[in-house]
């Protein structure tokens, strides 16, 4: 399918990686609706470009999202394949954690975007080739000190992940989760760590945009089932 005529659904695509994905996708002439609760981050040139869609959807508002979905479905009943971006971080021990904030982080990071792809999945199912991708983290891998309620929300979003290509396997949607190390992105600006200073100490957003448009423009009947990208070195630096 020409990439003018291919149209994709980017989540949380109002900054850091998703927004990398966007504006690599739009570069590449694909078409991008894209989702996110305001658009003051995204350039102007983003805007303003004619294969980019915005589209206000708060992930945190469970019960008003599958009407919006369904809305948003409707719409844009050409949508062929889904990028699952939207998340958050917080880390702490599990204590230090209210009860409103577990619940909070696993409705953003995981149960919003499985009602994405509850609401785009029967569309999907009539493409004669359509891609769902999922951002999860290297956090879903194995669970680590202060990461067990994001740990969780990542490997939920990465089972949900397996099961759906279970799923999906007599279609023709292919279904990949990419866990990536820590990203040079605004993820850490509320957080008391980062990455460190040096370049082979985090990967670059534009680095998940180009294995994006490596799946996408895969042969069909390839599939990338799960992909692990990490820095060279990792080193964390912690904030005073």
């Amino acid at each position: 399918m020409p990439k003018e005529q291919s149209k994709i659904l980017i989540t949380g695509a109002s900054s850091g990686i998703g927004l990398a994905i966007a504006s690599c996708l739009i570069q590449c002439n694909y078409q991008v609706v894209a989702l996110a609760r305001n658009s003051s981050r995204i350039p102007t040139e983003v805007k303003n470009n004619n294969n980019f869609t915005f589209i206000s959807v708060d992930f945190f508002d469970l019960d008003t999202l599958p009407s919006q979905l369904k809305s948003i479905q409707k719409k844009h009943n050409d949508i062929n394949s889904v990028i699952c971006c939207a998340g958050k971080g917080r880390f702490a021990s599990i204590e230090e954690f209210s009860y409103s904030q577990i619940k909070e982080l696993i409705d953003l990071n995981f149960t919003s975007q499985a009602f994405v792809v509850r609401a785009f999945l029967p569309r999907l199912k009539q493409q004669k080739n359509a891609s769902i991708v999922f951002i999860g983290s290297e956090a879903a891998l194995k669970g680590g000190k202060k990461g067990a309620i994001y740990s969780a929300s990542k490997f939920a979003l990465r089972g949900f992940a397996q099961a759906i290509r279970e799923e999906c396997s007599s279609s023709n949607i292919g279904v990949t989760i990419i866990n990536p190390g820590m990203v040079n992105t605004p993820f850490f600006d509320q957080l008391d760590f980062s990455p460190g200073p040096d370049a082979d100490n985090y990967i670059q957003t534009n680095d998940l945009a180009n294995t994006i448009v490596f799946i996408l423009e895969s042969r069909q009947g390839t599939v990338f089932d799960e992909i692990n990208l990490s820095p060279l070195k990792k080193v964390i630096d912690f904030k005073k």
